[in-house]
């Protein structure tokens, strides 16, 4: 049974830079000193920032790894079957001079090189992908943290990994990785409500075009703020009207604004105005949260 009062909000952005942590940090911090129990989850596992902004306790680190196949030469016949079921090409075989070898880097851990070997020559080993960091902010907040180790091929795993860790009792804030391939479907998929930031700029339209596309394919109810309105021009205003979306909020193009938040400073904690209202934007979405639950 789907719970009204427990709702689950990725903070999402075609492009990068549009302010999509900047949203997600400022209502993370205004939701919780407000009294609400609320979990932020930074799956931007190969950027993550949102720790800048927040002191808190680690309490938690949990190692992310996969299984990645490990060849014994001595028993291999160099069939190349291995090689022929792996889709992704991470097995280099030369049957002739007798060497093959796992590229771990191109490896997902799919196990079919297993079931193809038939002489047993192949069984497997863990290898780190990276670690899920929790952090506790205060007895209403925790942080959690995706972190992929250098060189890995996809965050996806260590995404999981925190969403898992993440859950909550009462409000779930996602930030998600920028464009719309895997990592960012892996993120919005458990979401029920779906915050998409955006500029004034040709860019910025045409990579949130793409994220709306995305999004109403995967059946998923969102809206838009607009940051640094003031700047660009009115294509964004004009499609949002055009395709019905709905508009949540604005942010002027500010120079106080730029200059807290490069300093590591939440706007929420110097101009109550904001939290006002980051709060009544979530009130709305909550709302209509509740009254799709309760239609279900």
């Amino acid at each position: 049974m789907i719970d009204p009062e427990e709702i689950k909000i990725a903070i999402a952005s075609g492009k990068g830079g549009t302010g999509k942590t900047l949203i997600a940090t400022n209502l993370f911090y205004s939701l919780y000193t407000n009294g609400n129990s609320t979990t932020l989850i930074d799956c931007d596992a190969e950027e993550p920032n949102a720790k800048i902004f927040f002191n808190g306790e680690l309490n938690k680190t949990i190692p992310v790894t996969q299984k990645v196949p490990f060849i014994d030469v001595d028993r291999c016949t160099f069939c190349g079957k291995c090689h022929e079921y792996c889709s992704y090409n991470a097995i280099f075989i030369l049957p002739p001079v007798k060497i093959i070898q796992v590229m771990e880097d191109l490896c997902h851990g799919c196990g079919a090189c297993l079931i193809a070997c038939k002489e047993g020559a192949i069984t497997e080993k863990d290898v780190l992908l990276g670690n899920v960091n929790s952090y506790r902010i205060n007895p209403l907040a925790r942080l959690v943290e995706g972190r992929t180790g250098i060189g890995i091929f996809s965050p996806v795993p260590v995404i999981k990994a925190a969403l898992k860790e993440g859950r909550t009792d009462q409000i779930t804030i996602m930030d998600a990785p920028p464009g719309t391939s895997c990592p960012f479907i892996q993120t919005v998929v458990s979401a029920d409500y779906v915050i998409l930031v955006t500029e004034p700029t040709p860019f910025g339209l045409s990579d949130l075009k793409q994220s709306v596309e995305t999004l109403r394919i995967m059946n998923k109810t969102f809206g838009v703020i607009i940051n640094r309105s003031g700047i660009g021009n009115l294509d964004v205003y004009n499609y949002l009207r055009d395709e019905n979306i709905d508009l949540l909020l604005e942010i002027p193009y500010d120079r106080m604004i730029a200059s807290l938040y490069s300093s590591g400073i939440l706007i929420a904690q110097k101009t109550i105005s904001w939290q006002e209202q980051l709060l009544a934007m979530m009130n709305t979405i909550k709302a209509y949260h509740a009254s799709s639950c309760y239609q279900r």
